[in-house]
């Protein structure tokens, strides 16, 4: 059965898996079945999984209105995690969007109505800065999250890719209930401050990117090559040295995925939910299989496959 969580002071539980849906905005992974998508999200519902990470940069708003069809009337019930803080500007040619960080007061009343109308909510249930904001003092930002709760239109509120100190000085000024940042085998900074800074708080830690973006997959090798509308055409981690020490890990891993009869991609997943400091982790999807086999990864030992992995990987990914 699928394992739930305490989001904030626990009014609001959330499953362990959260479907990322990134994909159903529809650009920046290559070709994409937006329908399959979709019905992944059914799947995921009847997989026991209730909480879906998006954001509202996301395919310019298109992930939050597919959010909001595929979960149907189911949605009131659903614990949506969405983000604000990147303001854009559509390319007259057609190309990729023009981004800034704003979490200016301002900005933030319109990202919050613009979101609550896409989703089709009365309230958010849970609303994260995407990213800080080095213009906008943070007290503005807590502050008018703080106003946006009294207001009823959230009900909790976090931070994603925010450091340790950043964490710290937002928990300082109300009450964070989730920090949002990447971890995974071939990225591990977040085990040094951030994880424990977040235990210590009581923050609730939620890891993105735990496939590497797709690396620890196991789909990819040195010959793979992705379209131009894929961000990991541009992404440095997709070449060179970094590349090639990635599929190192990569091979290292597929002797624990076949020790616990398991993908490498649900071994990758498991030793991040294998952490006691991980509350819970976002895994983008693009079809039910993914979504069936990212829920069959949360069902397994996560604790001895993070310890095999650790024995297994000498010295340790860093």
């Amino acid at each position: 059965m699928m394992e739930y969580v305490k989001i904030g002071s626990g009014e609001l539980s959330a499953s362990r898996i959260v479907m990322g849906c990134e994909q159903l905005g529809g650009t920046d992974w290559g070709t994409i079945q937006e329908g399959e998508v979709a019905r992944a999200v059914g799947r995921a519902l009847d997989l026991g999984v209730n909480a879906f990470d998006t954001a509202d940069v996301y395919g310019l708003g298109r992930s939050e209105e597919r959010l909001a069809d595929a979960l149907g009337p189911r949605r009131r019930e659903a614990v949506i995690i969405t983000k604000f803080g990147v303001a854009w500007k559509e390319s007259a040619s057609g190309g990729r969007a023009e981004t800034r960080i704003d979490n200016s007061e301002a900005h933030m009343r319109r990202a919050l109505e613009a979101s609550l109308r896409r989703l089709r909510l009365d309230a958010i249930p849970v609303y994260l800065v995407h990213k800080p904001d080095p213009e906008t003092p943070l007290e503005e930002t807590i502050e008018t999250l703080n106003e946006f709760k009294r207001e009823g239109k959230i009900r909790y509120f976090g931070v994603s890719n925010f450091s340790a100190g950043q964490i710290a000085a937002a928990s300082a000024l109300g009450p964070v209930a989730l920090a949002q940042m990447e971890y995974s085998l071939l990225n591990r900074g977040a085990e040094a401050e951030a994880l424990p800074r977040c235990a210590a708080l009581g923050v609730g830690a939620m890891a993105y990117g735990v496939l590497g973006f797709g690396i620890l997959s196991g789909k990819y090798g040195v010959a793979s090559s992705f379209e131009k509308s894929d961000r990991r055409e541009r992404l440095p981690a997709f070449r060179g040295e970094e590349y090639r020490r990635s599929l190192h890990v990569v091979e290292r891993l597929r002797g624990t995925a076949e020790a616990f009869d398991c993908t490498v991609a649900q071994a990758a997943i498991g030793w991040v939910l294998g952490s006691d400091l991980v509350r819970c982790v976002t895994v983008g999807v693009k079809n039910c299989r993914q979504m069936e086999q990212a829920v069959a990864a949360a069902r397994m030992d996560c604790g001895q496959i993070r310890e095999r992995i650790a024995a297994d990987l000498d010295p340790p990914c860093q």
